[in-house]
């Protein structure tokens, strides 16, 4: 059975029971794939290996490799490898991700670098990719081409937001288009693997990768606004952490970007004087959390989340009405209308 730590298809209201229930009997399979992929000889590299699978987490991922698939003849042995390969791709960014952003908590656990240290949790990393790119070597060169090519835009998502924006860019269109590598790729390769490996035909798989981007779009911009609404008990991470380490999100960037008008008001001056404290003092971080929720800059990085689903739903225009575009349009709608 699926533990209660993991979501997807129990989160994801269906109307139809019979498909609800061969979805998460799938996502049962690949939880188990997902567990025997992350084992290991070393005891050390298997303790830390299995950490984050088994801590949980949405299985957001392979959840829409299984949906993308009912396009097609269904779900089979290469839409379960493939389903398995992006989550193995996903865990492995997240040890990096908790590293370089010095994350205490990932899914309500410490962070893998917080209890082996740095270099285990990268190597840990580095093996979760590698176990992902044996498995999908067995799917084809396609399967490898299009992970190679995805691998490539998480590394330049990644670059791209450590180094920030040139002088002459627009921060914020800077920060979509970092969203649309680190997040959007990976989650339209989801949907792609599904369709291609289920015999979907070209035109539903092409308007499944257009969907999967905008939606890790949309997914990203409201972990934005989740991570200064919710506390830690409900998201497992805690509140504040990309403002104590100074990553901007998009909260952030319309802050600045009203601080920046002729007519800046006093909220958004004193809200961005509270960024410019020493948010490693947990006071300072709590004030700048409590004025950014007061901000109008809060609710509209929710609408600008809400905006990039309701453009992704509307890449489903294509697709056949039904079971499975219904449960796409219903899997967008949670991504964005959710607390953790």
């Amino acid at each position: 059975m699926i533990p209660e730590s993991v979501t997807g298809a129990l989160a994801l209201p269906i109307a139809n029971e019979e498909f609800a229930q061969r979805l998460r009997d799938q996502l049962t399979t690949v939880e188990d794939r997902l567990r025997t992929a992350v084992a290991q000889a070393d005891a050390l590299a298997d303790d830390a290996s299995r950490h984050l699978v088994t801590a949980g987490g949405k299985r957001l991922r392979p959840l829409l490799t299984l949906l993308a698939a009912e396009l097609g003849q269904g779900v089979n042995q290469r839409v379960l490898d493939a389903a398995t390969v992006v989550e193995l791709t996903h865990l492995a960014t997240l040890y990096h991700d908790d590293v370089m952003d010095s994350a205490p908590v990932r899914r309500g656990a410490p962070a893998a670098h917080q209890v082996w240290g740095n270099s285990v949790a990268i190597l840990t990393g580095d093996l979760l990719f590698a176990r992902a790119s044996r498995i999908v070597a067995e799917l084809g060169p396609e399967a490898v081409i299009l992970q190679a090519e995805t691998f490539e835009r998480l590394c330049l998502g990644q670059l791209r937001e450590s180094v920030g924006p040139a002088p002459d860019e627009d921060p914020i269109e800077h920060y979509l288009g970092v969203l649309a590598d680190k997040t959007g790729s990976l989650i339209a390769t989801s949907a792609r693997f599904g369709a291609l490996f289920a015999g979907a035909p070209a035109e539903h798989v092409e308007a499944l990768v257009r969907f999967g981007e905008k939606i890790g779009v949309a997914f990203q911009l409201a972990d934005d606004v989740i991570d200064l609404s919710s506390d830690a008990e409900t998201t497992g991470k805690t509140p504040g952490t990309d403002l104590r380490e100074q990553v901007p999100t998009m909260p952030v960037l319309l802050l600045q970007a009203a601080g920046r008008r002729p007519n800046c008001d006093e909220h958004t001056r004193q809200t961005l004087a509270l960024l410019d404290e020493d948010l490693e003092n947990d006071a300072a971080l709590a004030a700048a959390i409590a004025s950014l929720q007061q901000h109008p800059a809060l609710k509209q990085a929710r609408l600008t989340a809400q905006q990039w689903a309701q453009d992704a739903i509307s890449e489903l225009d294509v697709l056949p009405t039904g079971d499975v575009r219904d449960a796409l349009t219903t899997f967008a709608g949670a991504l964005v209308d959710r607390t953790a």
